[in-house]
């Protein structure tokens, strides 16, 4: 085996010690510098995006602050509206029920008042037909004729 030669070591020595220096030499000059720029430009790219990120985070918080304010606001306003037609719809109601209940008074008194004429009428008339029921009642049990504004005047003796 030629690798366990001890004369042919010193050339092998050599040709790696050249080799490992020459791959050094692109290594440190070529190779790590590129790979360190594509990595610096990586970060700086990736810390400008978060940057951007960040920034476009505070600009939507800012614009959901204000239109969550601007609901608010809106919110108050209707319920303002709400709160202002409803008082008015009932001014309106109770405006139209005070006519109603007015209206209604005024028919109510007509109509007790007519019914305070027909009872008296009947009332009236319950005499005069209790004079003619006495007159009639005394005729059939007595067969005497009694006058009218006798038996009127004894039916209101009798009240």
């Amino acid at each position: 085996m030629p690798q366990l030669d001890l004369s042919t070591w010193p050339p092998q020595l050599f040709w790696l010690a050249i080799t490992f220096l020459a791959l050094y030499l692109v290594m440190s000059r070529v190779a790590i510098p590129r790979t360190g720029g594509v990595i610096a430009l990586r970060k700086s790219t990736i810390d400008g995006d978060l940057a951007a990120a960040q920034k476009l985070k505070a600009e939507t918080d800012n614009a959901i602050k204000s239109y969550e304010a601007a609901l608010a606001e809106a919110k108050a306003k209707a319920q303002a509206i709400n709160i202002e037609n409803r008082n008015a719809l009932n001014a309106e109601i109770e405006a139209e029920r005070a006519k109603l209940d007015a209206a209604l008074g005024a028919k109510i008194s007509a109509a007790e008042k007519k019914v305070a004429a027909s009872r008296d009428k009947a009332m009236g008339e319950v005499a005069g037909m209790a004079a003619d029921i006495a007159t009639q009642i005394v005729q059939q049990l007595t067969g005497a004729k009694v006058a009218k504004t006798a038996a009127a005047a004894a039916v209101s003796k009798g009240k």
